[in-house]
């Protein structure tokens, strides 16, 4: 029996693709690389930024990164008013549902955890949400199963009272590394079948589908 619920949130809780997008792209610019194309970034969504940016510019000496961390971190703040990120259809009363029902929301991200914070209260989703891991929570990250089995052994949960959602192949991965069931969203940056191949247990094309699955 599912009693806890393991989210997501970039492309699973809020659409943040074009914020990633632009705030890529315009820091590759003012770092002088190539500027990539929208595929490329995409595909990196759900990793830590620092693997984000070495999996576009692979050949990026180490000592480089913290400079691109740095200039990225700068674009975002300036960019985050500009394509502010917006909750997809049904999550708020979705995840207020959820709650109600007993089940422990908590998220998993590989983003940061002050942005992570700062959206999770801004976008009024913070009560619903009972624990939140960021990226420099874990040392190990997505498709790592660090993220979920830490969030099990800190709420006292066993794997199979878990289920794992996200958009991409990294969540899935993840979540059936840890021994959870996991689902898969369709809406986000990835694909049904790349979701499906990764070994979701289902997929649903609407966040509100939750609810159904975890009862």
């Amino acid at each position: 029996m599912i009693r806890l619920i393991i989210l997501d949130f970039d492309g699973t809780l809020a659409d943040t693709r074009e914020l990633i997008i632009f705030t890529n792209q315009e820091a590759q610019r003012r770092m002088g690389f190539p500027v990539c194309d929208e595929d490329t970034i995409v595909a990196t969504i759900g990793l830590p930024l620092k693997e984000c940016i070495l999996k576009m510019y692979p050949d990026l000496p180490a000592e480089a990164v913290p400079a691109w961390i740095d200039k990225y971190r700068e674009v975002f703040d300036e960019m985050k008013g500009q394509f502010a990120p917006k909750l997809f259809p049904n999550v708020k009363t979705t995840l207020e549902t959820l709650a109600g029902k007993g089940y422990v929301l908590s998220v998993a991200s590989s983003r940061g955890r002050p942005s992570l914070m700062d959206f999770l209260h801004g976008m009024g989703i913070a009560p619903y949400i009972s624990y939140v891991l960021g990226a420099g929570d874990v040392t190990l990250a997505k498709p790592h199963p660090e993220p979920v089995l830490k969030t099990l052994r800190d709420l006292s949960f066993d794997a199979g009272e878990a289920l794992v959602v996200g958009d991409m192949p990294v969540d899935i991965l993840m979540g059936k590394s840890a021994g959870a069931r996991t689902c898969g969203v369709s809406y986000g940056n990835s694909s049904r079948r790349a979701l499906l191949e990764s070994g979701a247990d289902c997929v649903i094309d609407d966040f509100s589908e939750l609810v159904g699955i975890a009862d």
